[in-house]
């Protein structure tokens, strides 16, 4: 569906969630507050994507103001788990802080500085509260995801208990509550988000954690700290996309739009074979590149300026037909994204991870949190920029994007998807500025990816099935490793987009018909 506003929009992958952030818009809140009660919803209605225990980064940004980004990512513990870059699951994989809350105290931070916010932890976090406490109907995704994944999900630390009962299986439109969520919610709408790293709950959290083996300490939480930073950005057409710096990967999806900023786009329907041609080599030395480069700034130097200039460092645009090698396992990302735009014209770009669907399937202890599996990220390579260190953060995948034009944010856009987020960004842009599309359009329109995904691990480049027939017979003679896959895919990622017009008086949004999303309007 496309939604239409001529003051504010909410686009989320539930209903549910964008429901609880247009209730803050109609309240009076503004974007910062609304994509907080919304994610919150999220912990509770999609938990197999989002958590307390996982990272999340930001893009913020109002018309005459420069965009502020915040990196709500943690640092690996002080004490070196075993397996590190193998564990995919599981207390090893568990090595990480989590990043989100601290972000949102950050984000609520703004909001009360610089944005006239006035609401309070209470208000933004209390729907999420009494939803966990009441029950909410498992989703269709959930269910996949837990039956998808269950004998990997099931032996970790208090999952079973959590998300299963013994007479009744994990189904799409089982009524679920999260008692132990509901209070650990409780008690940080209460004492706030630094009640997550400091405190009675946050030792809860670490004791839980060293229960089930992770490494995390309480002393890991305490040193735990989101950031704000400055967004990179690069000229696109006649505009400027921005994303967050290293160790997020959204110097990959700049360095794909710089790339394809050399070359012409033909104005077509945006899946004729020179525009795949020009996606698939832009795709493949901005990975290249990233596999090879990206990294934490704080450990090791990153070139993104070189990454962000006329030549890729590690890849050729333009040459080669496979896709890049990895020098770790491809990255996963069972992700939410939150887009926003308030009656005040303030834009929020939102991404927050537990990294795998359930992430390290390990709860901790009886506070109802699940931990993420962001320790698999490190590189297993010694020696490697990404390898891992006490303190470093690994590689990350979340990169929310915003783009502007003659100094007004015109559009609000992002997706989950792992590897898959730079390439899925680089779909939606080029659909939005060079082609004119609206966003439910340009997200509906055939997708092409490079290399695995969280639901085909094989490495070709995949492309969906409604694409054009002779563009596809065109990559195969070229000697491309096409694979066709369904139309719609989710694999391709479940992405979503707000626009806003010149003047600011017209907002068309959508989700993506691949995910259950919803976006609407006041």
């Amino acid at each position: 569906m496309l939604a239409q506003s001529h003051t504010a929009l909410v686009t989320t992958p539930h209903p549910d969630a964008t429901r609880a952030g247009l209730a803050i818009l109609r309240a009076g809140g503004n974007a910062i507050e609304a994509a907080l009660a919304a994610v919150a919803m999220l912990c509770v209605i999609y938990p197999h994507m989002t958590g307390l225990g996982g990272d999340a980064c930001w893009l913020l940004a109002r018309d005459g103001r420069e965009p502020l980004g915040i990196l709500g990512i943690g640092q690996a513990a002080a004490v070196r788990p075993p397996d590190v870059g193998h564990a995919m699951r599981g207390p090893a994989a568990a090595s990480t802080t989590a990043g989100a809350v601290d972000s949102w105290r950050l984000a609520h931070r703004l909001s009360r500085e610089s944005w006239a916010g006035t609401l309070d932890w209470p208000t933004l976090l209390g729907p999420a509260i009494a939803r966990a406490k009441e029950g909410y109907t498992v989703s269709q995704s959930q269910a996949f995801w837990h039956k998808t994944h269950r004998s990997a999900l099931d032996p970790q630390p208090g999952f079973k208990d959590t998300f299963e009962r013994p007479d009744e299986p994990c189904e799409a439109g089982r009524r679920q509550t999260q008692g132990a969520l509901a209070a650990t919610l409780a008690h940080m709408a209460e004492q706030g988000p630094r009640s997550f790293y400091e405190g009675p709950l946050a030792r809860r959290l670490a004791a839980g954690l060293h229960a089930a083996g992770s490494v995390v300490t309480d002393t890991d939480l305490k040193a735990t700290r989101a950031a704000y930073v400055t967004p990179l950005a690069v000229s696109y057409r006649d505009g400027e996309a921005f994303n967050l710096p290293p160790p997020t990967q959204g110097v990959t999806a700049l360095q794909i739009l710089r790339l394809l900023n050399r070359f012409e786009i033909p104005r077509a329907r945006g899946d004729d074979t020179r525009f795949y041609v020009l996606l698939i080599e832009a795709i493949k030395a901005a990975l290249a590149d990233r596999n090879r480069f990206v990294a934490d700034p704080a450990f090791t130097p990153v070139p993104v300026s070189a990454m962000l200039g006329d030549t890729p460092l590690a890849g050729d645009a333009g040459t080669g037909t496979d896709a890049p090698d990895a020098e770790h396992a491809a990255l996963s990302g069972d992700t939410v994204w939150i887009g926003v735009r308030d009656p005040a014209g303030g834009c929020v770009s939102l991404i927050q991870s537990l990294f795998f669907d359930f992430g390290s399937g390990v709860v901790a202890g009886d506070t109802g949190v699940l931990w993420h599996n962001r320790g698999a990220a490190f590189s297993p390579i010694a020696g490697h920029p990404n390898a891992w260190a006490p303190g470093k953060r690994p590689l990350h995948t979340l990169s929310p994007a915003l783009y502007r034009k003659n100094g007004k944010m015109r559009a609000i856009y992002g997706s989950q998807g792992g590897d898959g987020q730079p390439q899925a960004l680089a779909h939606i842009l080029t659909r939005l500025v060079d082609f004119g599309l609206d966003p439910l359009t340009a997200l509906a329109r055939p997708r092409i990816h490079v290399g695995p995904t969280f639901l085909d691990s094989r490495k070709g480049i995949k492309i969906e099935s409604d694409a054009d027939i002779a563009a596809i017979r065109d990559l195969q003679q070229f000697g491309y490793p096409i694979e066709i896959v369904s139309a719609l895919n989710p694999g391709t990622g479940q992405a979503g987009a707000i626009t806003i017009n010149a003047s600011g008086s017209l907002l068309l949004g959508a989700h993506d018909p691949r995910s259950e999303g919803l976006c609407l309007g006041l």
